[in-house]
């Protein structure tokens, strides 16, 4: 960090899982490069001005660029439409301002863009023409979960960092520490991301993926419809991605004898698959590919969840 805070580059850009607080290290390391005293590390001190603007959100020297869904914290805007799930070419635009202005007390300025993934066509070819010339002393910096739908032109303009997700006796620990009852269970459901982990013990979804999960485990005696009904107020895409993980640990206590993302249901899970074909479970998991892109546009949810459980109760007892 020290050297990067004293030579950073053009653009940076930082890869890996979703959940594994890519998002706040980009934010400390923003903070530190605008920090009137850092200390040897190279870490924000914490205590000065500039520290105490980054902390409230007002740095004149400083921006974060994200979808208006994450910015609202999945509220409705101000025109009563659902909130926007990319970043579009008129906040990288609104940026001009901001470039062309001089640094506050004359140090660096920083842009933070969360994920980079969620810019259109449109939105990222306007930042590539910021990142080909950037003003004298301003970093990019890029976060992302799915560096490949980045533009090659993008990439090859950041230094990037790919960052893994911490091993799971640490992610546990950690965990624990945060109050989570289950860490081991919730780590894996999340799929080894220690801050997903988190959300998902606290949020709702939670609790309605016990529901999902304590139907699946019996095909035969699943209502499909009561169930549609109970989850229709879930994220669809959230209920095709716990069935997907589902799916997945299907398949492999079949072929492997192994699960990874419900440790706990071994039992259940190998009695579940003795009399499935594993044709039949990779076509579940291709049906499910299919789905989840379906997901994000669905205008029904109950008729969509009803066609998604029916589906996976046909190919479970064929």
């Amino acid at each position: 960090m020290r050297e990067l805070r004293k030579r950073p580059p053009q653009g940076l850009l930082f890869k890996g899982p979703k959940g594994i607080g890519k998002l706040d290290l980009a934010m400390r390391f923003a903070q530190s490069l605008l920090c009137e005293h850092p200390d040897e590390s190279g870490f924000a001190c914490g205590a000065c001005p500039s520290c105490h603007w980054f902390g409230q959100g007002s740095h004149p020297d400083f921006r974060l660029l994200q979808p208006e869904a994450l910015s609202l914290d999945g509220e409705e805007s101000d025109s009563g439409k659902k909130p926007s799930k990319q970043i579009s070419v008129d906040q990288v635009r609104g940026l001009s301002d901001f470039l062309g202005m001089t640094a506050h007390q004359g140090g660096r300025r920083a842009v933070v863009i969360h994920p980079a993934e969620a810019m259109n066509t449109n939105a990222a070819n306007a930042l590539l023409k910021n990142l080909e010339e950037p003003p004298q002393g301003l970093l990019f910096i890029l976060v992302s979960h799915k560096p490949q739908q980045l533009l090659p032109t993008i990439l090859s303009r950041c230094l990037s960092f790919a960052l893994a997700a911490p091993d799971a006796a640490s992610a546990e620990r950690w965990l624990a520490e945060q109050g989570v009852e289950r860490p081991a269970d919730a780590l894996a459901a999340s799929g080894f991301s220690p801050l997903q982990a988190v959300a998902l013990d606290e949020q709702l979804g939670g609790e309605e993926r016990d529901k999902l999960l304590r139907a699946v485990r019996q095909p035969a005696a699943l209502d499909v419809f009561a169930l549609a009904e109970a989850l229709q107020k879930t994220e669809q895409v959230l209920v095709v991605q716990w069935l997907q993980q589902w799916s997945y640990d299907l398949s492999s206590m079949k072929l492997a004898g192994r699960l990874r993302y419900h440790p706990g249901e071994e039992a259940a899970i190998r009695k579940l698959v003795e009399a499935v074909e594993p044709l039949n479970l990779a076509r579940l998991q291709k049906y499910l590919q299919t789905a989840k892109r379906e997901a994000q546009h669905t205008l029904n949810p109950k008729l969509f969840l009803e066609s998604l459980l029916l589906s996976y109760r046909q190919l479970m007892l064929e």
